[in-house]
C-alpha cells in the first residue's frame, strides 16, 4: 500500500468531500484506510470544517431530504441512520425540519396503498397488522401509521 503524506491525504480527503456530501465519521473512516494517523486524521478533518468541505448541518439536511424522497425512508429509520454516522441530535434536528410534511405524508399513504394491493389476508386485523410491520420496517412512527390505517378503513386503497 503506498504510503500518503498528509498533504496528499488532505487533497484526497478535499476531492473525496468534494464529489458528495459526507460526514466526519466517513471522512475519518476513509484517512484510516489510506493510512493517516489519528492525529493526522484529526488535523486533515479540522482542516475539512474550516474550509467547508465538511458540515455536519448541511449533511443531515441533504442526507435526510435523499433518504425520504428517494428511499422512502420514515424518521426513525433516517434517525437511526444519522445516529450511526455519530451526528449530534441537534444536527440531525436540523435535518428533520427539511422534511415537508406533505409530501412525507403523501409517500407513505403511497407505500401502504400498494403494499395493500399485494397482501394476502384474511381479515382486516390481519391486513392492518401486515401494514403496520410494513411501515414500521420502513421506520414510520405508529402514530404517523395508525392515522393512515384508520383513515384508509373507509378509504378506498385498504378496502
Amino acid at each position: 500500500m503506498k504510503k500518503y503524506t498528509e498533504k496528499e491525504l488532505t487533497l484526497k480527503a478535499e476531492t473525496y468531500c468534494a464529489s458528495a456530501e459526507r460526514c466526519p465519521s466517513d471522512v475519518k473512516e476513509k484517512l484510516l484506510k489510506w493510512g493517516a494517523t489519528e492525529a493526522v486524521s484529526a488535523r486533515i478533518i479540522t482542516h475539512l470544517f474550516e474550509e467547508r468541505y465538511l458540515d455536519t448541518v448541511r449533511y443531515c439536511i441533504f442526507f435526510v431530504r435523499d433518504k425520504y424522497r428517494f428511499n422512502q425512508w420514515g424518521r426513525m429509520k433516517i434517525i437511526q441512520a444519522l445516529r450511526a454516522k455519530q451526528l449530534s441530535t441537534e444536527e440531525i434536528e436540523a435535518g428533520l425540519k427539511e422534511i415537508d410534511l406533505n409530501e412525507y405524508d403523501d409517500i407513505l399513504k403511497s407505500l401502504l396503498k400498494k403494499k395493500a394491493e399485494s397482501l394476502n389476508a384474511t381479515s382486516d386485523y390481519d391486513r392492518n397488522a401486515k401494514l403496520i410491520r410494513f411501515a414500521a420496517g420502513r421506520g414510520f412512527t405508529m402514530n404517523e401509521i395508525m392515522r393512515h390505517i384508520k383513515r384508509g378503513a373507509s378509504d378506498e386503497y385498504l378496502d
